[in-house]
């Protein structure tokens, strides 16, 4: 009989996640609490994972990045998560947004903005959807038309992730109405170019370190280099980067809920009711057993979703809407049970468990609600695309 392949991460990320722990508790956890209350961005991380290199790990080296697998960097996403929520959108947001460029850029378009990212001097957001258009992205109204040797962009795109900070916006624009859901297109729109402008800052429930506002495009004028793939090739190639980046959604979902119960656990073991720890009470061992089950099933499968995104296997559409459905619908339940078991104290911003409840919440939502998930999903088992080990 064949040994059993034994799953677990290998030596070298082992030593990742070792690293980016260390790093966030000495140097993003402290900050998570005032990023929190001041709503600024969470500047001390950004300088933090700059000097280690974990901003945007993913990166090629070709272009001057670390280079890092998509289950090392969703080890990244995960630690920097259990710290803060905010700052773990570092680089989960850089790889979302140059992730269509990775899939579909030319070697030019690729030359140009990557290495800039990779050293740390600018940002990458994705610009999808729309103050009409949020799950049905194919009835976008943002327009590109031709103008001379390049193209005119007018529209407003919504919700956008760490706007206003980024120096680079991959936005989706219909290019040929006529072609519907094929006549959408790609491009690299630059912070400063003419006509550019942002929202206010959204008030939100949480991670609100990082600033989310409204992209404003007036008369953008781009050179056709900043085409991202062919014309008519953007649903695809958004389509595309969100199967991969649904996984890192996933691991920032995992890092909140494991940040969450590490907490609870120190918490319990020093609350003493009726003359002894709270931890010996069976019923609250039950709930955190419940946690660590739930925390530990949605991580094993991030990891095998991360593992198909390297491979851009057939069945990474599932596997992406699975973990981050899974993941999201875990952490918002682990965390407001690390509220429940801290009591009174937990509803208090004295604590970080209240607010990793607040966080935790979006990850229900942004990338696809869990609802637009459990749909991708269904349709996946229907097209007889399951993965079998």
């Amino acid at each position: 009989m064949a040994d059993f392949p034994v799953f677990a991460l290998s030596d070298e990320h082992r030593a990742i996640r070792g690293a980016v722990r260390a790093l966030c508790d000495a140097k993003v956890a402290p900050h998570a609490a005032s990023v929190d209350e001041s709503g600024e961005f969470p500047s001390q991380a950004y300088a933090a994972l700059r000097q280690a290199d974990f901003h945007a790990p993913h990166i090629p080296e070709a272009y001057g990045g670390a280079g890092a697998d998509a289950l090392a960097t969703c080890l990244v996403i995960e630690e920097v998560a259990r710290a803060c929520a905010s700052s773990s959108l570092i680089p989960a947001v850089n790889k979302l947004g140059s992730m269509p460029l990775l899939l579909s850029g030319s070697e030019e378009v690729k030359a140009a903005y990557l290495p800039r990212v990779a050293a740390g001097e600018a940002m990458f957001s994705y610009c999808l959807s729309e103050p009409e258009v949020g799950s049905d992205v194919a009835d976008m109204r943002t327009v590109a038309t031709r103008d001379g040797d390049g193209y005119m962009l007018n529209g407003v795109k919504r919700w956008i992730t760490n706007a206003g900070v980024s120096e680079f916006y991959t936005v989706f624009a219909v290019t040929a109405p006529e072609r519907g859901s094929e006549g959408i297109s790609a491009f690299v729109v630059e912070k400063g170019d003419e006509g550019v402008s942002f929202g206010a800052l959204e008030k939100k429930l949480g991670i609100k370190g990082s600033p989310t506002r409204e992209l404003f495009l007036d008369r953008v004028e781009l050179p056709a280099g900043r085409l991202i793939g062919p014309e008519g090739s953007g649903l695809d190639t958004a389509l595309r980067t969100l199967d991969h980046t649904r996984v890192t959604i996933a691991a920032q979902a995992v890092g909140i809920a494991q940040g969450s119960l590490d907490f609870a656990l120190g918490y319990v073991q020093e609350r003493r009711q009726f003359g002894r720890a709270i931890a010996d009470f069976q019923g609250l061992q039950f709930l955190l057993a419940d946690m660590g089950m739930r925390i530990e099933a949605a991580r094993q499968l991030t990891y095998a979703a991360a593992g198909r995104s390297e491979r851009d296997d057939e069945d990474l559409a599932f596997f992406a809407a699975a973990a981050k459905c899974f993941a999201s619908d875990m952490a918002m339940a682990v965390t407001t049970d690390a509220v429940q078991l801290l009591g009174g104290y937990g509803y208090t911003r004295d604590y970080p468990v209240e607010r990793m409840m607040r966080d935790a919440k979006i990850t229900q939502i942004y990338e696809g609600t869990n609802q637009i998930q459990r749909i991708i999903i269904a349709r996946q088992l229907l097209g007889g695309v399951q993965s079998q080990l």
